[in-house]
């Protein structure tokens, strides 16, 4: 994976303009309101039950401790665990992660109060038209496709010249700098994760541990849904565009579904970990030796969900080619430049893996 220095100024800009979304009602609103056929209609998804649940696994998603991994006595056994877990499971829950707790504990304070907020608060911080940062929706391309029972608000975090602050919110006051200290926790997180995965590869830490990457925070509020939860979805199936992605459960109500061998998984909140996820471009990269797996978000009858993704990605002018082990190794991937893909990513409706199609050679 190539990746140049990028023009920080313009980062974001370009980033922000990379699709569309057509607005879409407030649905924490629409959730606090005597809920009719009519108005849930749009939201929900006749196809919900179409794969088992397989609850009975929710414990079986692999556990990484970081600390492990960087240290000398117990360094080789968890990158075999990381290898197993990024062949296997696409998704891995990361421990002793190095974040301090404070830098934790404020960021999910400030998520819960953002979303408290009176909505005619929020909305000063609602998406522009032709932007994709601010809270609103992402991935609403027509008007009449099925919709996702979820408010989100997303933040271009990294690198810090790319920031448009008109979108930060200045309530609750200690926002700006709660986010602003758990981006920059992250980062350091998402270099070592990808330092160790190179390991896992016997690749050149350089392929993956470029410090010019650049981090999309989102935050994810999914209202309770007590007239009919098992036929609404927070977040419809799909995979991410992204290289690595770094969720943070913020209030532990579970939610979270991962594709697993035909089934969907649920995910158990661990209010210790960092959950990673490998991304579409680095299942490019790896030549599919490692999968972006698909996942979706059910909703509860009767508690809200919170949650904060970091989408971490390359500079937008660089490209991603497969690396291969061998040199008889089939090639099952295009080069791949960062911003066609991710343009193709973030201008359609999320449907499965049907992005990293037009990825794969013939």
């Amino acid at each position: 994976m190539q990746m140049e220095a990028p023009n920080c100024s313009a980062v974001g800009s370009r980033w922000s303009k990379l699709g569309t979304t057509l607005p879409v009602r407030n649905v924490q609103a629409l959730a606090a309101d005597e809920l009719t056929a009519d108005t849930i209609e749009r939201y929900i998804h006749p196809d919900i039950d179409a794969h088992t649940v397989l609850a009975e696994h929710s414990d079986d998603v692999p556990v990484i401790d970081l600390g492990k991994l960087s240290s000398p006595g117990s360094v080789e056994a968890e990158v075999e665990k990381l290898r197993f877990a990024c062949e296997e499971w696409g998704f891995f829950q990361l421990v002793n992660h190095g974040v301090p707790d404070e830098v934790i504990t404020g960021v999910r304070r400030d998520a819960e109060k953002f979303f408290q907020l009176p909505l005619d608060v929020k909305n000063a911080y609602a998406q522009r038209p032709g932007d994709l940062q601010g809270y609103g929706q992402a991935f609403v391309q027509s008007n009449d496709q099925k919709l996702d029972w979820a408010d989100m608000f997303g933040l271009y975090t990294q690198p810090i010249q790319a920031r448009d602050m008109s979108y930060w919110p200045s309530q609750p006051h200690t926002f700006r700098n709660s986010f602003e200290e758990y981006s920059s926790e992250l980062m350091k997180v998402a270099d070592s994760v990808a330092i160790f995965i190179a390991r896992t590869l016997d690749a050149d830490p350089e392929l993956v541990a470029d410090k010019n990457v650049v981090q999309i925070l989102r935050m994810g509020y999914y209202p309770k849904c007590a007239s009919m939860p098992e036929k609404v979805l927070g977040f419809s199936p799909h995979s991410d565009g992204s290289f690595l992605t770094i969720l943070l459960e913020v209030n532990s109500v579970q939610g979270l579904q991962i594709r697993w061998h035909g089934a969907w998984i649920p995910v158990k909140p661990r209010h210790d970990a960092l959950l990673v996820n490998v991304g579409d471009l680095l299942e490019i990269m790896t030549n599919g030796k490692y999968k972006s797996i698909e996942h979706r978000v059910t909703i509860d009858a009767h508690k809200e969900r919170l949650s904060i993704s970091a989408f971490h990605v390359p500079n937008l002018d660089g490209v991603v080619s497969p690396v291969l082990g061998v040199t008889e190794e089939k090639v099952l991937y295009k080069t791949t430049k960062v911003e066609e893909y991710s343009r193709l990513y973030m201008s359609n409706k999320l449907d499965g893996k049907r992005a990293l199609d037009h990825a794969k050679l013939s």
